[in-house]
C-alpha cells in the first residue's frame, strides 16, 4: 500500500529529526566509560525501551500473538543487528578510537543501505538520487577533516574501528531486513517485538559484565540507561522505522549523512566550539544530497 501525501510530508519532516536524537547517544557513549559497561548500557537502554513499548502496544501484541510465534527467529536476528551489535559495538568503540574515524567509517552505512536497496528489494536507483548519495558522502568526509582532505592519509586504524565497520554493516542488515521481512504490527508494535528480541540476545553478553566488570551500576550510569531508552532508543528507533517504511531503505539512510553536520552545530550551540568555512561547504554538500535522494519520492494521492 502506497503512502498518502499526508504520511510523505510527515515522514520527510521527521527526517531531520532522527540525527539531533542520535546526537544524545553519542554523548552517553563518549562518558559511558569508567561508569558503564558496554553491554550493560546496551542491556539496560533496551530492556527499559522494551517494557515500555510493550506496554503501549500490550493489546495489539496480544492479538497477533500467533503470529509472533512463527517470525520469532527473525525478530532475534533484527535485535542482535539493531541492539546488540548497534548497541554495545559503538560504545567499545568510542574507548579506542577517534570522533573523526568513527564518522567517516560509519558513513558507510548509508552507501551500503542504498546498494542494498537497489540490489536486493528493488527500490529505483535514479542518476539524481546516485549524484545525491556522492554529495552527501563528500560533505561528511569535508567536515570532518575540517577541509583538509590531505588529513585522510594520516588516519591510522585501531581496535575500535573494527566496532564501528561490525556497527555500519549491522546497521545496513537492520534496515535492509525490516524492509525484506514485512509485518502486520504495526510500527510501535513491531519495534517492541524487535527490542525484545535484542534484549534475549544482549542478556548473556550483559550478565558477564556485571559478573566479572567493573564499575558497580551507581545513580549516574542508570541515568544514561534511562535517556538512552528514551531519546535515542525509543523516539529515533520508532520514527526510523516509520520513515523507512514511507519513504524506503535508501532514503532514509540518508539520515546518517546528517549526523558530523549537526554535531558540529550542536557543539557550537552548547560547547561554544567555532564553526569553520569546511562546516559550510560540507553542509551544503550534505543538504544538497540530502535533497536529491528526497526528491524522488513518489506519493500516492
Amino acid at each position: 500500500m502506497e503512502p498518502t501525501a499526508r504520511q510523505v510530508r510527515i515522514a520527510k519532516l521527521l527526517f531531520w529529526v532522527i540525527p539531533l536524537l542520535w546526537i544524545v547517544n553519542s554523548m552517553i557513549a563518549r562518558r559511558a566509560p569508567g561508569v558503564i559497561t558496554p553491554h550493560v548500557l546496551a542491556f539496560g537502554r533496551w530492556l527499559l525501551a522494551s517494557a515500555i513499548l510493550a506496554w503501549v502496544a500490550r493489546h495489539e501484541l496480544w492479538q497477533q500473538r500467533q503470529e509472533l510465534r512463527q517470525p520469532a527467529l527473525r525478530y532475534l536476528a533484527l535485535g542482535a543487528c539493531g541492539m546488540w551489535i548497534c548497541g554495545a559495538a559503538v560504545y567499545f568503540a568510542g574507548q579506542s578510537t577517534s570522533l573523526m574515524n568513527i564518522s567517516l567509517i560509519y558513513a558507510a552505512s548509508p552507501v551500503m543501505i542504498t546498494l542494498g536497496s537497489v540490489l536486493w528489494l528493488g527500490e529505483s536507483f535514479s542518476a539524481p538520487k546516485a549524484m545525491g548519495v556522492v554529495a552527501a558522502l563528500a560533505g561528511v568526509v569535508h567536515v570532518v577533516v575540517q577541509g583538509d582532505w590531505m588529513r585522510l592519509s594520516t588516519l591510522q586504524f585501531v581496535q575500535g574501528d573494527l566496532w564501528i565497520v561490525a556497527a555500519a554493516a549491522a546497521w545496513a542488515a537492520y534496515s535492509l531486513l525490516q524492509k525484506h521481512w514485512p509485518s502486520p504490527l504495526g510500527s510501535t508494535a513491531q519495534l517492541a517485538a524487535i527490542t525484545a528480541g535484542g534484549v534475549v540476545v544482549l542478556f548473556p553478553f550483559a550478565l558477564w559484565e556485571m559478573l566479572h566488570g567493573e564499575p558497580e551500576l551507581g545513580v549516574q550510569a542508570l541515568s544514561m540507561v534511562v535517556a538512552a531508552a528514551l531519546v535515542p532508543g525509543i523516539c529515533a528507533y520508532w520514527i526510523y522505522g516509520w520513515t523507512q517504511k514511507v519513504l524506503g531503505a535508501g532514503a532514509v539512510a540518508m539520515t546518517l549523512y546528517l549526523g558530523p553536520l549537526y554535531a558540529a552545530v550542536v557543539a557550537w550551540l552548547l560547547l561554544n566550539e567555532s564553526l569553520g568555512l569546511h562546516h559550510l561547504v560540507g553542509g551544503v554538500l550534505i543538504l544538497s544530497g540530502v535533497a536529491l535522494v528526497m526528491s524522488g519520492r513518489k506519493a500516492a494521492p
